[in-house]
């Protein structure tokens, strides 16, 4: 124990950690104060050595082996929680210092995603069954942040918030051409096909998501005027009015960023923009978490806004408009924390008690990430030429109401 009370004494400040060892001895970290108060349980004494060495992602592996387990009613949040407000101890540590630094040398081949291995790297995450992400997502399906009016919005509502919100931003009419990059499970495309009489081509490398995704436009009656397809974006051609991608650039990988760019400035036909809605980070560049790059994300990485601008401008885009969502997408995980909890038992009849634990400690994550840490959403406009998009802002809010007007009919 001693190299992690080496570790854990440096590191937790702010509220308490209760450490049990595997022969029953139990330390305390932490003074207890402007913080939560966790104890856990180690059921194994080579636990405390791999600790050390790689918090993040062994603290993960742990609790989804049985290896770690905590006390008094506590989870994978409440941990997550103290490591949260303690984040700044934890990275200031020699070790884990040396560690960040390797990760760095090494992270354009962890995010490395040719076109084969980009849909193995996707659909390791998004080819779960569609009832498990109906256990937890809302009646839309939509799985990325959503636009809240108010922290305490109705989830369902504040994603068809989002929806309003990029269609407007989108400045959509009747007959438009429109590609989506990355097209989820069909929500936006419905959207722009049902209320803004686009013409979607929604392009994904899930055969999951397609599958559902085209069933619920057959639902909404749009089904003729989308056009799922399943292939990597590096493939789509065409030219269209608009591109829109969604939660797709942060599967992109660093070393793809001009790639995936000049791949959207090429879809554009003359006068036509795009829309791009990503997490970034307001941090200098860094790495994916361990943890989420080995179960959750492979490949992925989540851009800082200095390497995003720095691919736009070699790749002779104009950034037309940036608008930075702070907390929305921490009020959108805290709903589909709360979802996934409250309907846990199912869960785990479906994918089983591993996989639950592990989609625990992703939600608790992320969540407190966008609490916490550093992550944020971008939503970017570009063009070819400066004045594709209107240049005033107004335009979004009259279109919003409009939109939000022939919703109600």
């Amino acid at each position: 124990m001693r190299l992690l009370s080496h570790l854990l004494s440096r590191f937790v400040e702010k509220g308490q950690l209760t450490v049990i060892t595997a022969d029953g001895q139990r330390y305390v970290f932490g003074s207890g104060k402007d913080g939560p108060s966790v104890t856990v349980r180690m059921h194994d004494k080579k636990l405390e050595r791999d600790l050390f060495f790689n918090p993040e992602l062994v603290a993960a592996e742990a609790y989804m082996d049985g290896r770690l387990s905590f006390e008094d009613g506590a989870g994978a949040f409440e941990l997550l929680n103290l490591f949260s407000v303690n984040r700044k101890g934890l990275g200031s540590h020699p070790v884990q210092q040396a560690l960040r630094k390797a990760w760095r040398s090494v992270r354009r081949f962890q995010q490395a995603n040719p076109v084969g291995k980009a849909k193995e790297n996707v659909s390791s995450h998004y080819d779960h069954p569609a009832d498990f992400y109906r256990l937890w997502l809302d009646e839309t399906m939509a799985y990325s942040c959503a636009y809240f009016t108010h922290p305490d919005e109705p989830l369902a509502d504040a994603q068809r918030n989002k929806f309003r919100h990029i269609a407007a931003k989108l400045n959509i009419s009747p007959g438009m051409r429109v590609a989506e990059i990355g097209s989820g499970w069909g929500g936006l495309a419905i959207y722009m096909a049902k209320e803004c009489g686009a013409h979607v081509t929604a392009i994904n490398v899930s055969p999951e998501q397609l599958a559902e995704s085209r069933r619920l436009a057959e639902a909404a009656g749009v089904a003729g005027s989308i056009d799922f397809r399943e292939v990597d974006y590096r493939n789509l051609t065409g030219k269209y009015d608009r591109v829109v991608s969604i939660g797709m650039m942060e599967h992109v990988g660093v070393a793809h960023f001009d790639e995936y760019f000049t791949t959207i400035r090429n879809l554009l036909d003359a006068g036509g923009f795009a829309l791009i809605h990503a997490i970034g980070r307001m941090s200098p560049p860094g790495t994916t978490a361990p943890f989420i790059r080995k179960y959750i994300f492979p490949g992925g990485y989540v851009p800082a806004l200095s390497e995003v601008f720095a691919s736009t401008e070699r790749t002779h885009l104009w950034v037309d408009d940036c608008e930075v969502l702070r907390l929305h997408y921490y009020w959108t995980i805290r709903a589909w924390r709360r979802n996934f909890m409250a309907r846990r038992a199912e869960a785990d009849a479906m994918m089983g008690e591993r996989f639950g634990r592990m989609w625990e400690f992703y939600l608790a994550a992320v969540e407190l990430g966008f609490l916490h840490g550093s992550n944020m959403v971008f939503q970017l406009l570009l063009s070819e030429k400066r004045d594709d998009v209107p240049v005033i802002r107004d335009y979004i809010v009259d279109a919003e109401r409009a939109l939000a007007a022939r919703e109600q009919r």
